[in-house]
């Protein structure tokens, strides 16, 4: 999933700007959106070129949607992510199937990463279809975990993660009130097999050609598709126009490096040609590929410095969001903010520019 919190470099233009409502062109900040604010509304596809639509499925939170693609694939169509398992994606979609898909079959279902808002209804798609789940390991790995670990009370280990972190006792114990597992209560039964896809691959979707590039650190194999000749880029979550897309320290791999990752696999994007029209699961369809590119790797650099100056007194991850975010962090962000603020202070470990200490199972971070 992504975090509402607005990137600095691009804030959300106004919504009164005339370009944007006549949906026309427009350029802001390095970025152009060649649809304007054109969207396609419930039950409608928008055709973006020979054979790529893009439908539009309404999510819960600040977020409000998720974009799906719907390519051609023979006599069918292939899906690219599905929404959450909730009503009213399901709602969205019967409009689709009743609508402009009418009369059509479902080749595959294709799902970038493992976030419920883009396999909550994989499961749900191929059983309905009868068709495969096309996925990185990784990510269908992780999905299958998630899925299946549900509890009543959280494990010990997601309580010494809170309190490490420095959460107070009176809301780790609120959060503990609320069991655990509510991944499964947004996803569909998740397929107990699938066609695997890497980096590298390249899937024949009928008469195109898309080549799949890894990438990592919002998850752990996110597969974006990218058609060459035709210069467009199904790009998930791994780029997207106006938010950063969250980069958490996780609970199941504390030693892992994500913001580096991350960082990683920008340089890895910068590889592929500024031109692409990028086609982003929130948001809108844009160029610019490079510009923001740079703008993500700027933010997070900067909040790398910004936040070991603030670590010359010894901190915790829970002292860090006001230097991280730009708003005020509520009970419901808490948990993003806090694997995002640790995904950050793991990386100036990794550089070597912070040392951790535990004390009464507290985490403290100051500058080396």
């Amino acid at each position: 999933m992504t975090s509402s919190r607005a990137d600095p470099a691009t804030p959300d233009v106004s919504l009164t700007d005339p370009d944007e409502a006549s949906g026309q062109a427009y350029t802001h900040k390095g970025l152009t959106y060649p649809l304007g604010r054109r969207a396609p509304g419930e039950g409608e596809i928008i055709a973006l070129a020979d054979g790529v639509g893009w439908a539009r499925l309404p999510i819960p939170g600040s977020l409000r949607h998720i974009n799906i693609w719907v390519l051609e694939d023979g006599e069918g169509v292939a899906l690219v992510d599905t929404g959450l398992d909730i009503p009213a994606c399901r709602s969205a979609w019967e409009a689709l199937i009743d609508g402009p898909l009418a009369g059509r079959s479902v080749t595959r279902v294709i799902c970038t990463h493992f976030h419920p808002d883009h396999i909550g209804l994989a499961g749900w798609l191929t059983g309905r279809f009868a068709v495969p789940l096309w996925m990185t390991r990784g990510e269908w790995l992780f999905g299958r975990l998630l899925a299946s670990d549900v509890r009543e009370a959280p494990p010990a280990e997601a309580i010494a993660y809170w309190r490490s972190a420095g959460w107070e006792e009176s809301r780790i114990e609120a959060e503990a009130a609320k069991g655990w597992g509510r991944f499964a209560s947004v996803v569909s039964p998740i397929p107990v097999g699938f066609v695997r896809i890497q980096d590298g691959d390249r899937l024949r979707i009928g008469e195109r050609e898309w080549r799949i590039l890894v990438g990592s650190g919002h998850c752990p194999e996110h597969a974006c598709l990218i058609d060459d000749s035709a210069g467009l880029m199904i790009a998930g979550d791994q780029v997207l126009p106006r938010i950063t897309s969250n980069v958490s320290l996780s609970l199941s791999e504390p030693q892992a490096d994500p913001l580096g990752e991350w960082l990683a696999s920008i340089d890895k994007l910068k590889g592929l040609p500024d031109s692409l029209l990028v086609l982003p699961s929130h948001g809108e369809p844009f160029t610019g590929l490079h510009a923001r590119l740079d703008a993500l790797d700027f933010g997070h650099r900067d909040r790398l410095d910004a936040l070991h100056a603030k670590l010359s007194e010894p901190r915790r991850a829970v002292d860090c969001f006001g230097t991280l975010f730009a708003r005020q962090i509520e009970d419901g962000m808490l948990g993003l903010a806090t694997g995002e603020a640790l995904a950050h202070l793991r990386r100036l470990e990794v550089e070597g520019r912070a040392v951790r200490e535990a004390k009464d199972g507290v985490h403290w971070y100051r500058a080396a």
